[in-house]
């Protein structure tokens, strides 16, 4: 039986972008219909990869070379489009990355990754699909790498991959895309907005993940979850968390009172004050890059 860690890093390598989403719709229904196997004698080697599957364009830029526009104009709506487009086309990436280099954990692990994949592919799919309505298509603007860089930078331990990834650069999405569909809804762009609400709603459950799994971990290695994580977020992603958080949200996402309240300076009731950062996390990832604006973190 082909394994599931091989056929995730086919979608992986997958740089046609209509065959990356044909792919990963293929693996996640093989996947949930129990035809791939977490073992199997086509497992292949765990190997860096610098640079995933994907297509020529759009142009990788560095970020602050990207044109900032206002969603007044049909521009703007379209560059909106375009940078959330690049952000799930990178999420798509992201989570087969997760499922192909993460040996060893539960089953339900892997259940959580292969949907968040197919998740990604159809939100890409909705956003692909607004951009054709405005005479726009994926590649016709700039872009950055940050999102694959946070990859990178977090492949030697799903630890850290869990609390920057998700609970970082996702969690930011939670918090901004509320005042995005407000924006789309006043200059009279409903059907993208109607996008963005699904993605919204869709992307809880993604960060859940995140943060199920982000306790798996500290669990694991005996750590506790609050320092661990402020650790990792000071040490690593310092400027890319800040209020205002869509606190909601973020609690049905398995944030704690007391993670939000230590994330936005301050001690939530019953804490013990001024809980710091761990000086290292069991198996301490190699230096992590901040998110850069423009990312999941940072679009307006």
């Amino acid at each position: 039986m082909t394994s599931l860690a091989a056929a995730a890093l086919d979608c992986l390598r997958e740089s046609d972008v209509a065959t990356k989403l044909a792919c990963t719709a293929d693996t996640a229904a093989a996947w949930r219909a129990g035809r791939l196997a977490l073992d199997g004698d086509d497992l292949p080697a765990v190997v860096d990869l610098p640079v995933p599957g994907r297509p020529d364009r759009p142009v990788l830029v560095a970020p602050r070379d990207l044109a900032r526009r206002g969603l007044g104009t049909p521009e703007g709506r379209v560059a909106l489009l375009h940078a959330v487009a690049h952000i799930e086309f990178n999420a798509i990436n992201l989570a087969w990355d997760a499922v192909y280099r993460f040996r060893g954990l539960p089953c339900g692990y892997y259940d959580d990754w292969v949907a968040v994949a197919d998740d990604e592919a159809r939100h890409f799919a909705l956003l692909a699909a607004r951009l054709a309505d405005h005479g726009a298509a994926y590649g016709d603007l700039p872009a950055h790498n940050g999102l694959w860089e946070m990859a990178v930078k977090t492949s030697a331990d799903p630890l850290a991959r869990m609390a920057l990834v998700p609970r970082v650069l996702e969690a930011r999405g939670l918090d901004v895309t509320p005042g995005m569909i407000a924006r789309l809804r006043a200059a009279g762009d409903g059907a993208s907005a109607d996008v963005l609400e699904i993605i919204l709603r869709e992307e809880v459950a993604h960060v859940a993940a995140g943060s199920r799994w982000f306790g798996h971990l500290c669990r694991q290695r005996g750590l506790d979850t609050l320092p661990a994580f402020l650790g990792l977020v000071h040490r690593h992603a310092a400027g890319a968390v800040r209020p205002p958080f869509n606190t909601a949200a973020r609690q049905v996402a398995g944030f704690t009172v007391a993670e939000l309240a230590a994330l936005a300076g301050r001690d939530a009731p019953g804490e013990v004050p001024g809980a710091g950062p761990v000086a290292a996390v069991a198996t301490d990832p190699a230096p992590v890059a901040a998110p850069v604006a423009g990312s999941a973190a940072s679009v307006r």
